[in-house]
């Protein structure tokens, strides 16, 4: 058999072979000598047929000792293979290169160590390897924000009882939440009275926002709401520079093409409605509160994710909007329930509907809050903004609402009034922190 290439780490260092009752003291440093280890190194590298051979020779004769200076089956740090074939032998054998004392996981840390360009390398196949599921997230976000919308419309097109249906969409969204963490599928935060005090404030505009959007979805189209609601950043400005907050001047010149685009697009908005106008920017108010009061009362549960946070809101928001929504309109829910089922033909069509709609209105908030774990803000801004492109133009396909070219035209305004403002934000936060730098 061809001789082992071993390096002793000390010049007295001695290999115990246990067999019967006697002990066999071998010093390594006597076995081998240079020639030896380049002569082992020229027949593994002439007579490559051998190489597996000696691999599996060695592993049974490893196996037949018992411990070799107390490390088990292991040729650990006393004993090592060395030079340059040695890697090669590896890789035909699939074992890690040489009896190393190093674990698997800290091979490539060292590696990248070894050759700081591989660095590059490895952030390029984590940026790739990324793409993918963040394609996913972004494909499912807007599929599911669509599919909402249509079928929102359609249940609303025949029950216009707008508190009822965001009261049950709110009653999806909990009880989805509640499946997740029973079945353990998502971690179930820490519930105490202060977190559950300091989410009063935010449920509270989450369900002014969501119950005003539902009543401007139930009298204008969802192209319009959605025009308006692209006007959201301007109400954000506004209500944090009353807070306190300071914004630089292409911040503020950025909000004249959404407020310029939202005008043109509701004075030639065919299915213009009042209360559908105020519904749509009402929302927007309840929704930039929301976020501003968000920040301010849940610093101390930074902890708990966006989807938790999301889930617990819609619990409160259901609390908050159901007893009203049977104030409102709960009169009126037998009479109407009846006439859209004469209207649809069959009950199970209103039912699907109505359970599509619930269903992914929480999904589709679900997806955004994944998209912001995983994205920068500025992306997300970006990604929400087309998401307004998108849906605008599918249910215009969808409902076939008639657009004038200047409806149009203020639309478009608006949405890259949008786009416009979240590039300004961005610029002035970098600023902001290369300035703290």
């Amino acid at each position: 058999m061809l001789p082992l290439n071993l390096i002793d780490l000390s010049s007295t260092s001695t290999v115990t072979f246990s067999k019967s009752k006697h002990q066999y003291p071998i010093n390594v440093s006597s076995l081998l000598n240079r020639t030896q280890r380049q002569r082992c190194l020229h027949h593994l590298s002439a007579l490559p047929s051998k190489r597996i051979s000696l691999v599996t020779q060695l592993g049974t004769k490893v196996s037949s000792l018992s411990k070799i200076h107390g490390y088990p089956l292991g040729l650990s740090s006393h004993i090592q293979v060395s030079g340059p074939k040695t890697g090669h032998l590896s890789r035909i054998s699939a074992c890690p290169s040489g009896f190393s004392s190093k674990p698997r996981s800290q091979i490539p840390r060292a590696a990248s160590e070894a050759n700081p360009d591989g660095e590059s390398t490895v952030s390029e196949a984590k940026g790739n390897s990324t793409t993918l599921p963040l394609a996913l997230v972004f494909g499912l976000w807007y599929f599911q924000n669509i599919v909402f919308n249509i079928y929102n419309k359609k249940v609303l097109n025949l029950f216009p009882f707008p508190w009822l249906l965001a009261s049950f969409q709110l009653f999806v969204g909990s009880v989805w939440m509640l499946i997740l963490w029973s079945l353990k599928l998502q971690p179930c935060p820490k519930i105490s009275k202060p977190f559950i005090v300091a989410l009063l404030g935010p449920a509270l505009f989450h369900t002014i926002g969501h119950i005003s959007a539902c009543v401007s979805f139930s009298k204008v189209a969802v192209s319009f709401t959605h025009v308006i609601k692209s006007s959201e950043p301007a109400f954000s400005v506004v209500f944090s520079s009353f807070l306190g907050d300071t914004y630089p001047l292409q911040v503020w010149l950025s909000i004249l093409p959404i407020v310029l685009g939202c005008s043109l697009a509701a004075v030639t908005e065919v299915s213009f409605n009042f209360q559908g106008l105020w519904g749509a920017l009402i929302s927007n108010v309840g929704f930039v509160l929301r976020n501003i009061y968000s920040k301010r009362s849940l610093q101390n549960f930074k902890e708990v994710d966006g989807l938790n946070l999301y889930g617990w809101i819609s619990i409160i928001s259901l609390l908050y909007l159901f007893p009203v929504a049977v104030f409102v309109e709960g009169s009126q829910w037998v009479q109407g329930y009846h006439r859209a089922i004469q209207a649809v033909g069959k009950p199970s069509t209103l039912y699907i509907w109505v359970l599509l709609s619930g269903v992914f209105y929480h999904l589709y908030n679900q997806s955004s809050y994944q998209a912001l774990d995983k994205i920068s803000p500025l992306t997300f801004s970006v990604g929400n903004t087309m998401k307004r492109v998108v849906v605008i133009v599918s249910t215009i396909l969808v409902f076939r609402n008639p657009v004038r070219p200047l409806n149009a035209l203020g639309s478009a305004i608006a949405i890259l009034g949008t786009f416009l403002y979240s590039q300004a934000t961005s610029a002035s936060k970098k600023k902001v922190a290369e300035k703290k730098d």
